[in-house]
C-alpha cells in the first residue's frame, strides 16, 4: 500500500506514533539511523513515508494507525499534489460507487497493469455521468494550490483566461431546456501515466472504501483537506444551503455558477432525475466539486471551469432554479468589457457593484417563471449607486424577498448578510409586492451560529404565507409585504429593519419584565455559587501521565468528530462547546458512523487556542460529535470526568500542548498531562471543578440576560413604548 513517492511532515510522524512533535525533534537529533529529509524546507523537512513508517516499527514506536489515516498521508504526501491525488481518489470511487466489479477486474495485477486499464473503465462512467467532453485524455493540470474563497469558496483567485469567481430546486418537473454550451468542461479522463504514481494510493483508497462506502470515503479525505487549508476555504453552512434550497422549492434543472466545493447544489439535488449544473473559476474546486456530486447524488452533473461572468459555460441554459454564493466587494468582475452584455436586463451594474452583476446573470439563466436565491451583503440592498437597477428588478416583480438574517449566519461572520429571493417574470404584475424579513433576533452566542431552527420556520412560514392568495398579515418585527411604489424613493433602501414594524408595546413591556425577574434569580444564584476565598498552597510536584499514554492504556477511549452518519440527531460543534449552548449543528446524512457522546463524556475543541473542555450531561449526551472536536472517554474506574476536564483546563497544559500557526492555534490532545492520582483524590478535584462550571454557566446566563434587559430597555425608552418612570 505504501510507495517511496510519498511524504510526510514531522507534523504526520507524530500522528502515526500518537506523540508530539516535540518528540519527532528529539528523534532526529538522538537517533542516527532516522530517516534523512527527502523534500520540503531546512524548517518544514518532509520524509519518506516507507522510510518512516520502517524505522518507527523497528523502534517500537509505530502505534496502531486506522487505515482511514494512513490513506490520507498517502493522500497529503502525494509526489503530484494532493489535489491531484484527491482528484485521482475521487474518480476511483466513482467507478467503486457506479461499477464495484470492474474495479476487481482492473485492480488485478501490477500497478502498471492497472494504470493502463483505469482510464478505459473510467470512460464508461465519465460518459453517461459528465457527458462526452469529460472522457477524453486532455486533462489539465489540477494540481494548483486551491483558490481562495469560492462560493463556499468566495472570492477564488481565477485561471488564466479569467477572471474571478467565488463560492459553495426547482420547479415542475418535464420543464424543456435547451442543452448547455460548456467548452471547459470541469472534469477530464485522467491519462495511465498520470495515474501510475497514484496507483498505490488508489489500492489503499479501495480498500478504505470496503470499510466506509465509496461516498463516505471522498467526502472524509475531502473534509480532511478542507480542514488542512482552513485560509484558502469559506465554506458555505450547510443550514444555510438548505434553507436556500428550501425557498427555490423543488426544480429539476439547478445552477450554482460559483458553485466552490458544492454546498448549494448538494442542498438542492433531491431527485435522481434533476440536472445539476456547476462552474467555478478555480479548477481544482470546480473538479472535486464535479466528481463530489456525482459521488452525492444520481442526477446529471455538468461540472464547468471559469469565471461566470467573464466565461459563462451555459450561456442557452434556462434553469429552473438557480442558487449562488457570489463573492462580495469584487470590483475586477469585467465592468469595462461586459458594458453591452445582454444580461443587463435591468441596468448596467457599477463597477462598486458586482453583487447586481450576478443577480442578472442568476436572472438570464432562469426560465419564465424559475425561482433564484443569493446570500448578499447588506450593502447591496442600500448602496446609492445600486438604487436603478434595485428599482428596476422591482417594478417588474424579478424581486420578490428581502431576508436579514443573524448575525453568524455565513462568513463574514460579524455582519448580518441577506438573502433576496428572485423569480423571472412571465409578465410584470399589476401590483407588485416585495416581502421583507428579519430574523437576525435569532442570532446565537459568539460564533456558535444563529438558532438555524427558529430562523428556518420563520422565514418560510413567512415566504409560504406570501406565496398564497389574499392580503399577507403582518409580523411586527419579524416579516412584512410592502407595495413596491412605497420603496421608490430616491434611495430604493431594501434593507428590512428599515421598513419592519417594532414588536407591539404591550409585548415589548411584558418580555422585558420577565427577562428582568429571570436576571434577579440568575444574580442571586451567581452569588451562592462564588467560589471561596483561595487559600495559598505550596505548588505540588506530582508523577504526570498524558493523554496519549492513559488512551493506550485503556483508561479512556478518545475518538474524534466526523463528517456525517446515519441518524439526524443534534450535532454539538466546537462553538457550542466553546460558548456553552445546546447542540445546535447538524451533518450530512451518510453511511458514515457517527460519534454519539454520553453523559460522562469529556469533548475538547482543537481549534482556537481556547482552554476549554465541557462535560457532557445528561441532557446532552445522544449528540452527535462535530468535526474539530475530540471525545474522551473515562473509564469511571480510573478516571473521574471532572477531575480529567479541570485540568485540562490548564493555561499552561493547553500552551504545551499546541502548536501555533500565523492565524491558529491547534491543540494536541494526546500531549495533556495529568496528574497521577488516587481515585477519591480525583473526586475531591473533580467536585471543586463542577462547581466552578456551574458558577462559569451561571455567569453567562446572566450576562446574556443583562445584555437583553438593557437592549431591550433602550429601545423600548427611544421608541416610545416604555415610560421613563
Amino acid at each position: 500500500m505504501q510507495d517511496n513517492a510519498t511524504e510526510v511532515t514531522a507534523a504526520g510522524i507524530a500522528r502515526l506514533a500518537g506523540v508530539g512533535r516535540a518528540a519527532v525533534s528529539n528523534w532526529r537529533r538522538r537517533h542516527a539511523d532516522f530517516p534523512r529529509p527527502v523534500g520540503g524546507t531546512e524548517t518544514s523537512p518532509s520524509f519518506a513515508l516507507a522510510e518512516v513508517e520502517s524505522w518507527l516499527r523497528k523502534q517500537g514506536k509505530l502505534a496502531e494507525v486506522p487505515l482511514r489515516e494512513r490513506v490520507w498521508q498517502q493522500l497529503s504526501g502525494h509526489p503530484e499534489g494532493p489535489v491531484t491525488a484527491l482528484t485521482h481518489a475521487g474518480c476511483l470511487l466513482l467507478l467503486i460507487h457506479d461499477r464495484p466489479t470492474v474495479w476487481l477486474e482492473v485492480s488485478a495485477g501490477s500497478d502498471e497493469r492497472l494504470s493502463k486499464m483505469l482510464p478505459g473503465a473510467l470512460r464508461e462512467v465519465f460518459t453517461p455521468r459528465f457527458g462526452p467532453e469529460s472522457a477524453m485524455n486532455n486533462a489539465p493540470a489540477v494540481n494548483t494550490p486551491p483558490a481562495v474563497n469560492t462560493a463556499d469558496v468566495v472570492n477564488a483567485a481565477p485561471p488564466v483566461p479569467v477572471a474571478h469567481a467565488p463560492s459553495d430546486a426547482h420547479t415542475p418537473s418535464g420543464v424543456h431546456t435547451l442543452s448547455a454550451v460548456n467548452t471547459h468542461p470541469a472534469l477530464h479522463l485522467p491519462t495511465g501515466p498520470e495515474l501510475l504514481p497514484s496507483a498505490p494510493l488508489l489500492r489503499g483508497v479501495a480498500e478504505l472504501a470496503a470499510e466506509l462506502g465509496a461516498r463516505q470515503t471522498f467526502e472524509f479525505l475531502l473534509g480532511r483537506h478542507l480542514d488542512a487549508n482552513p485560509r484558502q476555504y469559506t465554506l458555505t453552512p450547510a443550514d444555510l444551503a438548505a434553507l436556500m434550497a428550501d425557498l427555490v422549492g423543488p426544480a429539476r434543472t439547478v445552477l450554482d455558477p460559483a458553485c466552490g466545493t458544492g454546498a448549494l447544489l448538494r442542498a438542492a439535488a433531491t431527485r435522481p432525475d434533476q440536472e445539476l449544473h456547476a462552474q467555478d473559476s478555480a479548477p481544482e474546486l470546480a473538479a472535486l466539486t464535479t466528481l463530489r456530486l456525482a459521488l452525492q447524488t444520481w442526477s446529471t452533473v455538468h461540472g464547468a471551469v471559469g469565471d461566470s461572468l467573464r466565461a459563462d459555460a451555459h450561456p442557452r441554459l434556462r434553469a429552473d432554479a438557480v442558487l449562488c454564493h457570489p463573492p462580495f466587494n469584487e470590483r475586477n468582475w469585467g465592468h469595462d468589457e461586459l458594458a453591452y452584455d445582454p444580461r443587463w436586463e435591468y441596468g448596467f451594474p457599477a463597477r462598486t457593484e458586482s453583487e447586481l452583476a450576478w443577480v442578472q446573470h442568476a436572472l438570464a439563466r432562469l426560465k419564465d417563471g424559475g425561482a433564484g436565491v443569493l446570500l448578499m451583503p447588506p450593502a447591496a440592498a442600500s448602496r446609492r449607486s445600486g438604487r436603478r437597477i434595485r428599482a428596476d428588478l422591482l417594478r417588474r416583480g424579478a424581486l420578490r424577498a428581502v431576508i436579514a438574517l443573524p448575525v453568524g449566519a455565513a462568513p463574514p461572520y460579524n455582519i448580518p448578510l441577506h438573502l433576496w429571493v428572485l423569480r423571472r417574470p412571465e409578465k410584470a404584475p399589476a401590483q407588485p409586492e416585495v416581502l421583507l424579513v428579519d430574523v437576525g433576533q435569532f442570532a446565537g452566542e459568539g460564533r456558535g451560529g444563529p438558532d438555524w431552527r427558529a430562523v428556518r420556520e420563520a422565514v418560510l412560514d413567512a415566504w409560504q404565507a406570501f406565496g398564497r392568495p389574499g392580503r399577507f398579515t403582518e409580523r411586527p418585527g419579524l416579516a412584512r409585504a410592502l407595495p413596491v411604489i412605497e420603496l421608490l424613493d430616491d434611495d430604493v433602501d431594501l434593507a428590512p429593519a428599515r421598513h419592519l414594524p417594532p414588536p407591539t408595546a404591550a409585548d415589548g413591556a411584558e418580555q422585558l419584565t420577565a427577562v428582568r425577574e429571570h436576571l434577579g434569580e440568575t444574580l442571586r444564584l451567581t452569588t451562592d455559587l462564588t467560589p471561596p476565598r483561595a487559600d495559598a498552597a505550596h505548588p505540588a510536584r506530582w508523577p504526570l501521565t498524558t493523554i496519549g499514554e492513559l488512551a493506550r492504556g485503556g483508561a479512556l477511549m478518545l475518538r474524534t468528530g466526523g463528517n456525517g452518519g446515519h441518524a439526524r440527531v443534534p450535532v454539538l460543534t466546537d462553538h457550542d462547546v466553546l460558548f456553552g449552548a445546546d447542540p445546535s449543528g447538524t451533518l450530512p446524512e451518510s453511511e458514515e458512523e457517527a460519534v454519539l457522546t454520553e453523559p460522562g463524556d469529556v469533548v475538547v475543541p482543537v481549534l482556537g487556542g481556547g482552554s476549554v473542555a465541557r462535560v457532557i450531561d445528561a441532557t446532552t449526551g445522544g449528540a452527535a460529535l462535530g468535526r474539530n472536536l475530540v471525545l474522551l472517554r473515562p473509564d469511571p474506574a480510573a478516571l473521574d470526568p471532572w477531575f480529567l476536564a479541570g485540568f485540562l483546563r490548564g493555561t499552561a497544559n493547553n500552551r504545551q500542548a499546541s502548536s501555533y500557526a500565523s492565524t491558529a492555534t491547534r491543540l494536541d490532545v494526546r500531549r495533556l498531562q495529568l496528574p497521577r492520582l488516587p481515585l477519591d483524590e480525583q473526586r475531591r478535584y473533580g467536585e471543586r471543578f463542577r462547581v466552578l462550571d456551574e458558577f462559569e454557566r451561571a455567569l453567562r446566563r446572566a450576562g446574556r440576560l443583562g445584555e437583553q434587559l438593557v437592549r431591550g430597555m433602550y429601545d423600548g425608552l427611544t421608541d416610545g413604548t416604555v415610560a421613563p418612570d
